[in-house]
């Protein structure tokens, strides 16, 4: 009889997988149901970088590289990461890996030992629990506050550290809050960090897509010692629209780019070649394709969560980055006569047709998740199913 491994016995399963199934589901059956859950842009590859792809494969390279990414590569990201974030590195502190989320599973993959602990505010993107188990590691859920804009403070970081912590998850813009950390809210938790020998892991992969003025401050950027304590995470996915080539790199001390290198050696050999190549382009090419995206981003961002608060009783905090809505909507369920969020969600999907992700994947269980990657006229639709359906529920209730 077949028993799974421990480590996989561990791993907490997605209700964000049920409720994707059954919008599929539905949909084949011919029901039009609008989806929010996508966590990935809905505007089309570039075709420069698609072309880019092709005429690698027809020019022959289609044979392995280097474990940890084509020179060429890692040049054009050490290039890119210089004139956008003035950050310095060289080869050696550069992996190329296949997409940003294997990047962080070989980073803890080789950085934890049985029992470390690593420290991740909550909400949080739904593989860090996950991916810090299959290592080993503990994680540490530290809940952030609302009127704190969901962002973890220093104080909290302080009370969280023991001595068998190992590193800390900086995530911003946020996946699922859209908060971003200022300059001054970084400084305070790297020092605190660096005082206690803690590796900060900051994911970037959002930096991009940030809206009305906010700004985007890479911690490393604080200082040279700072740097060299922060491991960067970072990919072609959400700012090039190419989350299917599974590009992505990490960025820090070379003797854990090594580690990571070898692991990447006996794992996936190295990122897939033309994919590699495509992503050469993208970072060499020019960047009106992120303006224009960011743009229709913001613009979609401003006229939904405008209607989404005319919705009964759902709080939200307006998102600076990414492209996604966190509502609490834990009053709503109540008043529409629900136990759970979780409940409140499946019937959202079964009644009104709309598909959203619960926030319970993202540790914060009063909470839902909606995607504005995809049409205004969409989410507009949505939105009304949405409000119709609450309205409706509070007065039969």
């Amino acid at each position: 009889m077949f028993q799974a491994a421990k480590r996989i016995a561990n791993i907490t399963p997605s209700n964000t997988l049920a409720i994707t199934a059954k919008a599929n589901k539905m949909k084949a059956d011919g029901i039009n149901v609008i989806s929010l859950g996508a966590g990935e842009p809905d505007f089309p590859t570039p075709e420069r970088i698609v072309r880019r792809a092709y005429e690698a494969m027809v020019a022959g390279e289609t044979r392995y590289t280097p474990s940890d990414g084509l020179s060429k590569l890692k040049k054009v990201i050490i290039q890119n990461m210089m004139e956008d974030q003035q950050l310095r590195y060289q080869e050696d502190e550069i992996i190329v890996t296949t997409g940003a989320k294997f990047a962080l599973y070989t980073l803890f993959q080789v950085l934890l030992n049985e029992g470390d602990e690593v420290i991740i505010p909550a909400p949080y993107w739904v593989s860090y629990p996950e991916q810090v188990k299959l290592a080993g590691g503990v994680p540490v859920i530290v809940n952030t506050k609302e009127e704190n804009l969901y962002k973890i403070t220093k104080q909290e970081v302080a009370s969280a550290i023991t001595g068998k912590t190992k590193a800390i998850i900086i995530n911003s813009p946020n996946n699922p809050t859209g908060s971003i950390y200022s300059e001054e809210e970084l400084a305070e938790i790297a020092t605190i960090c660096i005082e206690n020998n803690v590796l900060i892991i900051s994911d970037d992969i959002y930096e991009k897509l940030v809206y009305n003025g906010a700004i985007f401050f890479p911690i490393a950027k604080l200082s040279e010692e700072i740097k060299k304590q922060t491991i960067i995470i970072n990919s072609v996915s959400k700012s090039f629209a190419m989350t299917g080539f599974r590009i992505g790199f990490a960025a820090g001390k070379k003797e854990i780019i090594k580690k990571m290198t070898v692991l990447a050696s006996h794992s996936t050999s190295n990122p897939t070649t033309p994919a590699q190549f495509a992503a050469i382009q993208a970072y060499e090419g020019e960047r009106v394709f992120i303006e224009t995206m960011r743009a229709n981003y913001e613009s979609r961002l401003n006229i939904i969560y405008e209607q989404l608060l005319r919705i009964p009783y759902i709080n939200c905090v307006k998102p600076q980055g990414a492209f996604y809505l966190f509502p609490n909507v834990k009053e709503t369920a109540s008043k529409c006569g629900f136990a759970t969020v979780n409940d409140f969600v499946h019937a959202l999907l079964e009644e009104a047709l709309v598909a959203v992700i619960p926030g319970s994947d993202f540790g914060a269980p009063d909470h839902m998740r909606l995607s504005i990657a995809t049409s205004l006229e969409k989410l507009e639709l949505a939105i009304a199913r949405i409000k119709e359906f609450v309205e409706k529920r509070i007065t039969a209730y």
